[in-house]
């Protein structure tokens, strides 16, 4: 019998949109190039030593892109941290015109038992 995934933050969505930050630094834009709308993408905790631990956007392959806003990320983190598994589809794609933390909007369902 598979795990029960842990419980769910009360008062937050299991369904929603969100951009994705950071995706300018240490040649990630490069990766965002390479990006489709409906793309399959990976959500990953940061591991607990950080001060304000992230949850990271990862492509399939495991590079990371970028990172969930801090806003997001604050309930987020600590329910994935404990074993919260959360799938991520890439909406919309933006060019270099668009600001970069608006280039990429994702669809997060995160599973609950």
């Amino acid at each position: 019998m598979p795990p029960s995934s842990p419980p769910f933050p009360e008062g937050q969505p299991t369904c929603f949109r969100s951009t994705v930050h950071g995706t300018v630094f240490a040649g990630r834009d490069h990766l965002v190039e390479t990006l489709n709308a409906g793309d399959e993408l990976r959500l990953v905790a940061d591991p607990p030593v950080q001060d304000d631990p992230e949850v990271w956007v990862h492509l399939a392959s495991g590079e990371p892109i970028g990172h969930l806003p801090p806003d997001i990320g604050r309930w987020l983190w600590p329910w994935l941290a404990r074993g919260g598994v959360a799938n991520a589809r890439l909406l919309r794609v933006a060019g270099a015109d668009v600001p970069s933390w608006r280039r990429l909007l994702l669809e997060v369902s995160c599973r609950v038992a």
